[in-house]
């Protein structure tokens, strides 16, 4: 199990992540574009990620990854708190950072993060 805290804490750990209340949600940003979102008394948070990687959780474990409301079109997951592994959850949220933080960024953190790169929590 992970806490909404917890989830919190990984894309804030995330170079240029930013917190902002959105639609009485928190959404979690890199240069003000979201890239996770979720609500402190929910049971489940959403990330973005790709139609690809969305069809693969769901395939793998329907009972922890669903396909998000309004965004899921586009990729986005919902995961349940209570049932999702914390690397894997970790490994999610770095992914949707990936996804949204400018190309640059991205080459930065994995410069000052080896073995982090894309796939790795």
């Amino acid at each position: 199990m992970v806490t909404f805290d917890e989830f919190r804490a990984m894309a804030l750990d995330l170079p240029e992540s930013a917190q902002e209340p959105t639609w009485e949600i928190e959404t979690l940003r890199v240069r003000h574009k979201i890239f996770a979102m979720g609500a402190p008394e929910g049971g489940s948070v959403t990330v973005k990620a790709s139609p690809e990687d969305q069809a693969e959780l769901l395939a793998a474990e329907p009972e922890v990854f669903s396909v998000a409301p309004y965004v899921g079109r586009h990729g986005w997951v919902r995961v349940r708190l209570d049932l999702v592994d914390r690397e894997e959850l970790h490994e999610l949220v770095t992914e949707a950072w990936r996804r949204t933080a400018p190309k640059r960024l991205v080459r930065e953190f994995d410069a000052r993060h080896p073995g982090r790169g894309a796939g790795t929590p």
